[in-house]
Parts: structure tokens; C-alpha cells; sequence
């Protein structure tokens, strides 16, 4: 039993097909297949059940998964360290997150790391939601998710950075502009534009839609955040997205004005990790300075 074939069996377990593991290391099925027949053989138990569409782990099989996992992700982890070690701080510290999350909450925080940690090479990858950014902390080798805040997942710590209220985007010569604030029903007479599609942000917004018993009547949705203020300043309906510090604040910009909405519990985002305490110094630094630029914007936005 070897580190690599416990890094194939995991991958295998993840993402349910020998042949996608085969491609994504430039092998080919059989050579991952022997790995995993390895494993089994020393084990002396089955460890992947095959079906129709793909395979996944037995009970023992799962067993292994788990501890393989952590094992390999604490391994990976302790080796990056000791690279940054050598290396006097010219590591590098990987982030996952949406599409607009760097524009919103990180740029003055990027400048900031950067001017303090020149050497270091900050990675960003780009995930549609916060289901997707948990699976990429756990499947690859990130440092940090910038989330929506919600349930409890397994194998991942969350912190809350900031708590974002809700606003209504409409055109200033719209009939709501006027209001001081965006009610329930104003929210039930208003043309939806939809937030992206399966995101986490949108989950929120459609139960807090639901307690209230607000009806969504459009099923127009966008990519982003931005994209739904923009189609609301082309008059194209109406936008719930939450108070970005800074960019959307009640009151009026320019052709919009963004009316509070405050029978809508708040938007918690911030920051996940497989876990905290095995944070490299530079990503535990980095994290460190986007909540403190975060939480300076929320006081002053």
C-alpha cells in the first residue's frame, strides 16, 4: 500500500469513475483499476462497488476513504508548510470563491498582502456556489472559501466575517424608488430578477421569500450579483442582493436607488477551512487581513 494509491482510491471515491481519475492523471482505467485492486488485496475487503453509472466506496471503502482523506490532507498540508519554511515565506496560498467575491470583499485586502508578502503567489478558483467551494476544499488542495455561511458540513469550519443586509435595486424613475424601505409586500408586487441559479445566496433569499409568503413570479436569473443590478438599471425588472459594503448601499447611485429590506434576515458570508488550526501561516495571514478590511468596510460602508 502506497501514498499514491490511497491519493488514486480517494479520487476514485470523489469522483465516481475510474475512467475520469485515468484522464485527469494521463493514465490509463486499468493502471488506476490495479491501484485500487492493490489496496483491496491488502485489505482483504472489497472497497468499490460498481454500477451502471460509475462506482462507489463499500461500507469499507468509505472507512478508508475517511481516514485516507484526512491522512493525505494533513500530509499535504504539513509539506506546503515546510516549503514556505525554506522558502522564507515565498509560498503560495490558494482561495476558492465566486465569480464577484475578489471584486466585492478582497481587493483592498489583496493589495494589502501584497505589499506585505511580495514573494508570495496568491491562486483564486472560481466556484458557482458554496456547495461547490466546500467540495473543492475537500477534494483539492485549497487553503481557504470565501462562503455564504450555513449549515454545518462535514470535515469544514466556518467563521462568519460579515453579515450583509438585503437592499431592493430599482430604477430611480420607478413608483418604488420613492419608499424609504422595501416591505413584504412591495417584494410581492415587484418583478424578480433571480440571483444565480443553485448559488447559496439564492437559497437564502427564496426561504426568507417563502416564511414571508412572497411569491416569486419571474424566473429570470442571472450569473452574479452584478448582473442582476445591471438588468435592474436597464428597467428589466427588479433585484434583492445584499448590501455589498461599499457598491450597494441604500440610497441612490446613480439611474438606481437600492431601498432597504428589512423583513429580510441578513446574508451571512466569510471564511471556510478543512480546519483552522492547520492553516498555514500565510493563508491564516491573508484571512486574517480580508476579515479585518471586511469588517472596516461594514463599519463604514
Amino acid at each position: 500500500m502506497t501514498l499514491d494509491d490511497l491519493r488514486v482510491f480517494v479520487s476514485v471515491c470523489r469522483a465516481g469513475s475510474l475512467s475520469a481519475v485515468a484522464r485527469d492523471l494521463s493514465c490509463t482505467q486499468s493502471a488506476v483499476s490495479q491501484r485500487v485492486k492493490r489496496l483491496e488485496r491488502e485489505t482483504g475487503t472489497p472497497l468499490l462497488e460498481r454500477r451502471p453509472r460509475g462506482v462507489v466506496p463499500t461500507p469499507a471503502g468509505r472507512i478508508l476513504l475517511t481516514a485516507a482523506a484526512d491522512g493525505i490532507t494533513g500530509l499535504d498540508i504539513a509539506l506546503r508548510r515546510l516549503g514556505e519554511f525554506v522558502r522564507e515565506e515565498a509560498g503560495s496560498v490558494r482561495v476558492t470563491t465566486g465569480a464577484t467575491t475578489v471584486r466585492h470583499f478582497m481587493a483592498e485586502a489583496v493589495v494589502a498582502f501584497r505589499q506585505r508578502h511580495p514573494r508570495v503567489n496568491l491562486e483564486f478558483q472560481t466556484a458557482s456556489s458554496s456547495r461547490h467551494c466546500f467540495d473543492a476544499l475537500s477534494s483539492h488542495l485549497l487553503d481557504l472559501a470565501w462562503v455564504t455561511v450555513g449549515a454545518p458540513v462535514r470535515g469544514i469550519e466556518q467563521r462568519t466575517v460579515i453579515e450583509l443586509p438585503w437592499v431592493l435595486a430599482v430604477r430611480a424613475d420607478d413608483p418604488l424608488a420613492e419608499r424609504p424601505r422595501a416591505d413584504a409586500d412591495d417584494l410581492a408586487a415587484a418583478r424578480h430578477i433571480r440571483l444565480p441559479h443553485r448559488s447559496s445566496s439564492r437559497a437564502h433569499l427564496d426561504a426568507a421569500f417563502a416564511t414571508l409568503g412572497i411569491p416569486l413570479t419571474s424566473d429570470t436569473s442571472v450569473a452574479d450579483w452584478d448582473t442582476a443590478v445591471l438588468l435592474a438599471e436597464l428597467g428589466l425588472g427588479h433585484a434583492v442582493v445584499p448590501a455589498v459594503p461599499g457598491r450597494y448601499v441604500p440610497g441612490t447611485n446613480g439611474p438606481l436607488r437600492f431601498l432597504p429590506v428589512p423583513d429580510l434576515p441578513p446574508l451571512p458570508v466569510g471564511w471556510a477551512v478543512r480546519r483552522w488550526d492547520t492553516l498555514s501561516p500565510l493563508a491564516r495571514a491573508f484571512a486574517d487581513t480580508v476579515s479585518g478590511m471586511g469588517t472596516l468596510n461594514e463599519s463604514t460602508g
